[in-house]
């Protein structure tokens, strides 16, 4: 691998890959709404040489695949194009400071998404048609959302690895947090607002839900493993009166060996009895998705080649446990084995200050370059 991974490494273009990222940032793509970027990245590919499969998720929706090779893959760059919403229209772009990069999406996900296109178009640039490793690059819609563009991608295909370039910090996951999404709901009565001892208010009473939920040891942030975060509340709304429903969204992320329906179990344990403290409660609790972590240890071929690429671009190998939902748990799911590695950090993604550092997207290009390289090289040793 090393004499074609020097050459591929040498055709790793940093102002190409400089002037990719700042484009994927001025173009606001949140889940829904990815068409603009997606022509865009179809343009730069195909002018490159690549064919372009689009895969329709729904009308105006869509994948964009590409492979390179003969035969069938043997791992995928996945990237996903989509961000949350804007806080501000007028301020979501790029901005370059001093070789940190902010916007966004920078860190979730398009400074990955970059170093994956970066990465193959230097593999096309370097290298002859009968070089290329039969390796896929899979840019998909809808992640922030219900992960709708990788479902579609596996209803019909499978590939041994996939990389999902989420923010890691450059840390090579192969363990992931599972995902839970709890709702409640309370319910009380209406009645105007300076009588509240004559109605049941449905906010009063979900905070005392929350409060008592919050104190079982299962959720004690010094103590347990599992995360726990209140994301939403929203309660009924009619002028001045006592709200008569009340709605809160919490969101935990379960460590690799936690089973979810375990979990979901002990919620509803706890819940149980909170009618004890709580006159007149009225609770019902759902839960709308449901996904499994898991653990694929070490002792696998693209740890092996991690453990070489690293030293030869200077930095450690970190090995973590992604803490946060990603596509990663629908591949798993399918009997896909995913890594999770990409530049910037959880930290900021999401964030007003979202960045990502333009030394690791350049790195993340490298890594994914080397990966690719060195699949086809474990397969032919195999």
């Amino acid at each position: 691998m090393n004499a074609r991974l020097d050459r591929v490494w040498q055709a790793i273009n940093a102002e190409r890959l400089h002037k990719i990222l700042l484009e994927l940032l001025d173009i606001y793509s949140p889940s829904g709404k990815e068409e603009d970027i997606l022509l865009y990245l179809e343009e730069l590919l195909s002018r490159a040489g690549c064919k372009v499969e689009r895969q329709e998720v729904e009308d105006q929706r869509y994948n964009l695949r590409v492979t390179m090779g003969q035969g069938e893959p043997l791992l995928y760059l996945v990237g996903h194009v989509d961000t949350v919403p804007a806080r501000d229209l007028e301020g979501f772009g790029a901005q370059v400071d001093n070789g940190i990069i902010r916007g966004l999406g920078s860190a979730d996900m398009k400074g990955g998404c970059a170093s994956m296109v970066e990465a193959w178009l230097a593999l096309i640039d370097a290298l002859e048609s009968a070089e290329l490793p039969a390796v896929g690059l899979l840019l998909v819609v809808g992640e922030e959302e219900n992960g709708d563009g990788s479902m579609t991608f596996l209803q019909t295909c499978r590939v041994p690895w996939v990389v999902i370039g989420e923010p890691t910090g450059l840390a090579a996951c192969f363990a992931h947090y599972g995902y839970l999404e709890a709702g409640f709901v309370t319910k009380g009565q209406t009645i105007h607002s300076s009588l509240p001892e004559l109605g049941h208010n449905a906010v009063e009473s979900m905070l005392r839900v929350l409060l008592h939920v919050g104190k079982d040891s299962l959720f004690d942030r010094k103590s347990s493993e599992i995360v726990y975060s209140i994301r939403e509340m929203s309660s009924s709304q009619g002028g001045f009166v006592v709200p008569d429903r009340c709605e809160t969204w919490i969101d935990l992320h379960l460590p690799p060996d936690i089973d979810p329906a375990d979990v979901q179990e002990s919620l509803r344990r706890i819940v149980s009895g909170a009618d004890r403290y709580i006159p007149g409660l009225d609770l019902k609790i759902a839960f709308n998705f449901v996904s499994r972590g898991y653990n694929l240890g070490t002792d696998n071929e693209l740890a092996r080649l991690l453990e070489e690429v690293y030293p030869r671009i200077n930095l450690p190998l970190r090995l973590d446990a992604f803490r946060s939902h990603s596509d990663g748990n629908l591949f798993f799911a399918a009997g896909i084995k995913p890594l999770i590695l990409g530049p910037g950090i959880l930290e900021t993604a999401h964030m007003p200050d979202e960045q990502v550092s333009f030394g690791e997207v350049l790195a993340a290009a490298r890594i994914y370059a080397a990966l690719c390289l060195g699949m086809e090289d474990v397969e032919t040793k195999s």
